[in-house]
């Protein structure tokens, strides 16, 4: 039913996209997650990039990811800083090596929930961007609250070339400019669609497709019709209809694109 659902998509017919974040390795797909790899699959997805959230974490996210053929993320989430181990930097370039990995992340600050302390979050994301620069591998990054210090850390910090992506863009156009000004593409997913979120599609306007990647974050922030539940990479689709309807073009049209964007950023 969930496969019929999202192949209703108002006759669109062999769109491609790509889903930029992911954990699909989540408990909460361990029942089905075969169907759930099936239906992004068969609806177009092309690309998927899953994403590790400690190093424990990164390391079970390559597994999978080397399991369906997609590429991972590795990296330290800002709510994981103050468990850190202190040879975190060390396994990450490890876990780097490997030709599945994509990206460092997700790495960043969230001031929301303070689950780890501010100077620790700045500390490990620092250390993070950091590796990124000296391996040239783009990054991740989570923001959540903390727009202004994560931006004065990455403009006076020496970044990979392409950046990466600010993941799951939650700021007004102002700020998004800001960060493609730096080289970085906007993460846009679920929220997008939400009838109130019109700052959100305001930036989005102002930045334009050649900025923009697609993503989830499933299980979690899924489209307006899916709100209440589990979220899935397949679910692009209703991310690529509102996109459709802001810059007035085709959704395949905005699907190649974005997926043309996202393997431009994560080209290993």
């Amino acid at each position: 039913m969930i496969l019929e659902e999202v192949m209703k998509f108002k006759g669109v017919v062999n769109l491609k996209f790509a889903d930029t974040h992911a954990h699909i390795h989540f408990p909460k797909f361990k029942n089905d997650l075969d169907d759930v790899i099936n239906r992004f699959k068969e609806s177009g997805g092309k690309f998927l990039l899953n994403i590790g959230v400690n190093i424990e974490d990164s390391e079970i996210a390559v597994k999978y990811a080397k399991r369906y053929g997609f590429k991972a993320a590795v990296g330290i989430h800002p709510h994981d800083s103050k468990e850190v181990p202190e040879d975190f930097l060390e396994r990450l370039q490890k876990m780097v090596a490997d030709v599945t990995v994509a990206a460092i992340g997700e790495c960043g600050l969230d001031y929301y929930r303070d689950l780890s302390p501010r100077d620790v979050q700045r500390e490990v994301f620092q250390s993070q961007i950091d590796l990124a620069a000296a391996l040239n591998i783009p990054l991740v990054v989570h923001i959540r609250d903390a727009y202004e210090d994560a931006y004065e850390i990455l403009s006076s910090s020496e970044l990979p070339n392409p950046p990466g992506v600010i993941h799951a863009f939650s700021a007004d156009e102002e700020w998004a400019l800001k960060f493609v000004k730096l080289g970085f593409f906007i993460g846009i997913g679920g929220p997008v669609t939400y009838p109130k979120n019109h700052k959100l599609r305001d930036a989005v306007r102002i930045v334009g497709i050649k900025n923009i990647l697609t993503e989830t974050d499933c299980p979690y922030l899924p489209p307006q019709r899916f709100r209440g539940k589990r979220n899935e990479p397949s679910y692009i689709k209703y991310v690529l209809e509102e996109l459709s309807g802001i810059f007035g073009k085709d959704p395949k049209e905005i699907g190649e694109a974005t997926l043309k964007n996202a393997l431009e950023v994560f080209r290993r």
